[in-house]
């Protein structure tokens, strides 16, 4: 095999490229209008998020707000797709990426209320392709709970090999099962005991997809649509597009002066759609690894799901989930960092990252991949949710900031 080497010279123009990407980077995100420290008015937060589209990065956004069973805030500003005109709206659909995992921890619930599985089952009992190195003899054997909370210290994929495992709309899906029996051996050695820390991992619920499967008789993607979906009247909300999604639907985009943008135009050059507008604007990209993170939707489809949650597991009495799974997903089988001492109140829960803010729980999870960045957050006490979907990654950073300031607003006057 030839050996590439590069001669000083070569190294320089690399370094050079490397450094003009990065300040070109920080001289696009330096203008993008950061948070507010508060908000005191609905309309000051209009005119921040205006403002946010109006940069260009992200082209287009939307966001609901409910309480007390209501929605009170469903707003789009921006883009969807701006090469074809089409304006940002609450009805607008955009990738969930990893907020798919909450509907994936409801359906292993699910699966355990109806007496087909425990939390506390080894997972080797379902999925007889489940070998693991253990770091000991002594080991706990992975559970679902493990799975579920992400403390089976199953590695993840590098974002490197997510970004890989995806395909366009023209591809066929993957079989789940087959998919993860195929890949887990790769990731079979654990990183920690099970039970004793926590580290994030795609991995982990691609295995509880199998599981899903097996134990259900039903693909992923089916029990999904008729246990969690159609139930809650979701129709905005699928893992492809369907025939009502097509016309709201947003496009996936990337700024084209950043330090990712080369490194996009070489991973998924058949991805990219055109450039247009300070944009790159994607085709429609599938994952490969549906558990985690591959469901499609609106934010005000969300904020059924949403509604759902707050109301103990029921929505215009359809019953998705019961009151104990609820309670278990929101203030039990919390997991802490092996080092966390409690300074900083941060956990995983079962879908769910738990924090402590003010002396009170609050519920969340982000989604990141191709195109999109996703927000969710529940503050059960206040029976308070909210979720932000947009169609670039410029918001991962300060994402969390823009629905504090939307929590920090007084709803029930």
């Amino acid at each position: 095999m030839k050996v590439l080497r590069l001669t000083k010279r070569r190294k320089v123009i690399l370094v050079v490229f490397v450094l003009t990407a990065i300040i070109v980077a920080y001289v696009g995100n330096s203008k993008l209008p950061q948070p507010p420290e508060s908000v005191q008015m609905v309309t000051e937060l209009d005119s921040y998020l205006e403002g946010l589209v109006n940069s260009g990065s992200p082209p287009g956004l939307s966001i609901v707000i409910v309480k007390h069973d209501s929605i009170v805030y469903s707003k789009g500003f921006g883009w969807a797709d701006a090469p074809r005109n089409i304006k940002a709206t609450p009805e607008t659909v955009y990738h969930w990426w990893s907020i798919t995992k909450i509907p994936t921890a409801m359906a292993i619930l699910q699966l355990q209320e109806q007496g087909k599985l425990q939390l506390e089952d080894p997972v080797s009992k379902y999925l007889p392709f489940f070998e693991v190195n253990y770091p000991s003899d002594n080991s706990n054997i992975i559970t679902i709970l493990h799975l579920l909370n992400h403390s089976s210290g199953i590695p993840d994929a590098s974002g490197l090999k997510l970004a890989k495992w995806i395909h366009h709309d023209t591809d066929p899906a993957l079989d789940q099962t087959a998919l993860i029996e195929e890949l887990f051996p790769d990731y079979a050695t654990l990183e920690f005991e099970p039970g004793e820390n926590t580290a994030y991992t795609n991995i982990g619920y691609m295995v509880l997809g199998a599981i899903i499967e097996k134990v259900s008789g039903q693909n992923y993607r089916d029990y999904i649509r008729k246990n969690i979906l159609e139930p809650l009247e979701m129709t905005q909300t699928d893992f492809v597009y369907t025939n009502n999604m097509q016309t709201v639907e947003a496009a996936g985009s990337h700024p084209s002066f950043s330090f990712m943008a080369p490194l996009l135009r070489i991973m998924m050059g058949s991805f990219i759609r055109e450039s247009s507008n300070n944009s790159l604007w994607l085709e429609r990209v599938y994952t490969n690894q549906e558990p985690p993170s591959a469901l499609i939707g609106s934010t005000l489809d969300a904020s059924r799901f949403m509604r759902a949650y707050l109301n103990k597991g029921i929505l215009d009495g359809n019953r998705i989930l019961s009151e104990a799974s609820i309670e278990l997903m929101t203030n039990d089988s919390h997991v802490a960092n092996a080092n966390d001492e409690g300074s900083f109140f941060f956990r995983r829960g079962i879908g769910w990252h738990v924090f402590k803010e003010k002396d009170e729980l609050k519920l969340e999870h982000t989604g990141g991949g191709p195109g999109f960045f996703t927000i969710m957050q529940i503050y059960p006490s206040q029976d308070l949710g909210l979720v932000m979907f947009c169609n670039d990654l410029s918001l991962q950073q300060y994402g969390w900031k823009i629905l504090q300031l939307g929590a920090s607003l007084h709803w029930d006057e």
